[in-house]
């Protein structure tokens, strides 16, 4: 998914260069799109130029020589491939919580608490930086702040559903 990340922001931005495109990635939070690291960017940036989806425009600048990326036809034609796979496909949510949920009736009682309460206080975490981000960036696209929102809401059930999690459990005795 990193490729159509990175075409899709050189349609909206051509002639940036890497820094900038993972800087971009990094300020809109799309690491809860897609996992993704400096390595694994540059790798699929590196992989997009090899397969000429991309093009090298180099620029010299006052200190150094950067690495301008425009996109070409055959990348424009990448992007529209890419933007029906992933358009067009439904994901089950998968939280590695779920795996250890199967067996929480196998699990010392106070040791799931505190596996909930990490999963309530990494979840506000989220919320916190969706609301951050939804609430001081303009420069977000209107379809990816729409998409935020609905990311927050998930998180927002949830909280709800751990909360109802650790009252049932506190309700066994």
């Amino acid at each position: 998914m990193i490729p159509l990340l990175i075409l899709g922001l050189l349609k909206q931005k051509p002639g940036s260069y890497g820094y900038e495109l993972l800087a971009l990635m990094e300020e809109r939070h799309y690491k809860y799109i897609v996992n993704f690291t400096k390595g694994s960017f540059y790798y699929n940036l590196q992989q997009l130029e090899e397969k000429q989806y991309i093009k090298k425009i180099d620029q010299v600048d006052n200190t150094r020589e950067k690495h301008n990326y425009i996109i070409t036809e055959l990348g424009d034609k990448e992007f529209e491939k890419l933007m029906y796979k992933y358009g067009a496909k439904t994901d089950y949510i998968n939280l590695s919580f779920y795996a250890a949920m199967l067996f929480a009736n196998e699990y010392k009682r106070e040791e799931l608490i505190k596996l909930i309460k990490i999963q309530i206080e990494q979840t506000e975490k989220k919320i916190f930086l969706l609301d951050q981000t939804l609430q001081h960036n303009e420069t977000i696209p209107t379809y990816f702040k729409k998409m935020l929102g609905n990311s927050r809401s998930h998180h927002l059930v949830n909280i709800q559903w751990f909360e109802g999690l650790l009252k049932d459990i506190r309700n066994e005795n």
